[in-house]
């Protein structure tokens, strides 16, 4: 019996590939892309102070089409390529359609879907960073960042922790979707970065208040949606792991979130908008390592977890320990995804399942994978702590990494232009950087406020074309 004519290979569509599996790759890889564009842009330029809002989102847009280039110039195949080194691969171009059209290393589909969905992961992980650095990084000095944390960062965790060939992954790590990867270096990443970098100016450091809470949480529902492509596309394969691992995000996410809202009314008498996100989103981080590999009971937990360890270590510890008060980290980068990130790997090595991993990895050792809970309820006790000591071991490699990387690029760059804004552009921000504003007061974007591009006599002039009631109101 022959197969029907759509399903009949041929040039376009090789034995090779599944056609499901590809459709599903491109599209998890484009909710992805959808969590930074629009989904973060619209989250930091309603997050931040009105005055930040611009510079805020634009951070974020730079950065996604600053690590496209990269990524196709040298950065994917120094993370999933040929290697260099143990920790490392060697940079080649992803341009050539020889390359591109080829099966990738892991899937059935073409090296270019591949290129294109890990793309999506190293691109939100620069804009994660940003949160930490909003309303004061010199925007030169971000430009300058954003290739240099890829090439000499991103690309030895992604080639350590995911490609076959990186030592983390040959001694069997689990970090399913990015939990390392991606959430505890853009943590600690972005903390240490803000150490370098500097505060904003004290009266943004004692107010900051949102200026959109409405699109606030429209960012932060693309985000939310947008991770069931982040963990959903990570088997590679339209498969039952996939389809829980997608449960499973979800589920872990509203559990952190109602854990941390709860917290929130039971010692501030609050029910915060902000602190729900921040629930929601350490509830994201702590299940990407494990999305696919723990049942959904783990999940409820690591949820309960991750809503309230982050919770009371930004709002208790924070600001009991000196050195945290020290560092303006503006968006708590450092507790949404470095301490959830920590957290989400060691739960990992706690409750992820045998037969999961087996479905998950599909390889012939995949009996090396199992989570500590597991090697006591069957026995295996020693390969349970082996679990766990692996999964610390990646933990303290991406800190380590991530430290140092991070500061010799800030040392670098800062030789080349300042890392932080003169004292005059952070009291103006967006309007004294990029010469714009995010909300005009009436028609035609008109400017009522005077700034450092308005004089007194522009305002005069223009006045003759505002509404009456907006005259009336200048005269008084």
């Amino acid at each position: 019996m022959s197969l029907p004519s759509n399903l009949m290979p041929n040039e376009g569509s090789p034995e090779w590939m599944n056609k499901g599996d590809n459709a599903w790759q491109l599209t998890a890889a484009t909710l992805v892309g959808l969590q930074s564009i629009p989904g973060l842009v619209i989250l930091y330029g309603s997050i931040v102070k009105k005055k930040w809002a611009v510079n805020s989102a634009f951070m974020a847009l730079y950065a996604f089409a600053a690590v496209l280039v990269c990524w196709v110039g040298w950065g994917y195949r120094m993370s999933f390529g040929e290697k260099l080194v143990f920790f490392w691969g060697r940079p080649a171009v992803a341009l050539d359609q020889k390359f591109l059209l080829n099966q990738a290393f892991l899937g059935m589909f073409p090296t270019a879907t591949m290129v294109f969905f890990q793309f999506v992961f190293a691109g939100i992980t620069l804009i994660l960073i940003a949160g930490a650095l909003l309303g004061r990084m010199n925007f030169h000095a971000w430009m300058l960042f954003v290739p240099l944390w890829l090439t000499f960062s991103y690309t030895i965790g992604a080639f350590s922790v995911w490609c076959p060939d990186g030592w983390l992954a040959k001694l069997g790590v689990i970090d399913y979707s990015g939990g390392y990867v991606i959430h505890l270096s853009s943590g600690v990443a972005g903390f240490t970065a803000a150490y370098w970098v500097g505060p904003r100016t004290t009266k943004d450091r004692e107010s900051f208040p949102p200026n959109n809470i409405i699109l606030m949480l429209a960012g932060a529902g693309l985000l939310w949606m947008g991770w069931t492509g982040f963990n959903g596309g990570d088997p590679y394969i339209i498969s039952i792991d996939a389809s829980l691992a997608v449960l499973n995000t979800h589920v872990c996410a509203a559990t952190s979130l109602l854990v941390w809202l709860f917290l929130d009314i039971l010692f501030f008498r609050k029910p915060s908008v902000i602190g729900a996100i921040q629930g929601m989103i350490t509830g994201l981080v702590c299940i990407t390592p494990a999305a696919g590999v723990v049942q959904s009971w783990a999940a409820i937990l690591m949820g309960i977890l991750s809503g309230s360890i982050p919770w009371y270590t930004m709002m208790v510890l924070h600001k009991k320990i000196w050195f945290l008060k020290q560092v303006d980290d503006t968006m708590a980068v450092f507790h949404s995804h470095a301490i959830a990130g920590t957290l989400g790997g060691i739960l990992t090595g706690l409750f992820a399942e045998p037969k999961l991993n087996r479905i998950f990895y599909d390889v012939p050792d995949w009996e090396k994978y199992i989570g500590l809970a597991y090697g006591f309820q069957t026995g295996r006790t020693t390969a349970g702590f082996r679990q766990m000591g692996v999964q610390l071991a990646g933990i303290l490699f991406i800190i380590v990494l991530n430290v140092i990387t991070t500061s010799l690029i800030c040392m670098l760059i800062g030789l080349i232009v300042p890392l932080r804004l003169s004292e005059e552009d952070l009291e103006v921000g967006d309007d004294a950087i990029h010469g714009e504003q995010a909300y005009a007061l009436w028609g035609d974007g008109q400017k009522f406020e005077n700034s450092k591009h308005n004089s007194i006599y522009d305002i005069e002039e223009s006045s003759s074309t505002l509404p009456k009631a907006a005259r009336e109101l200048q005269m008084t």
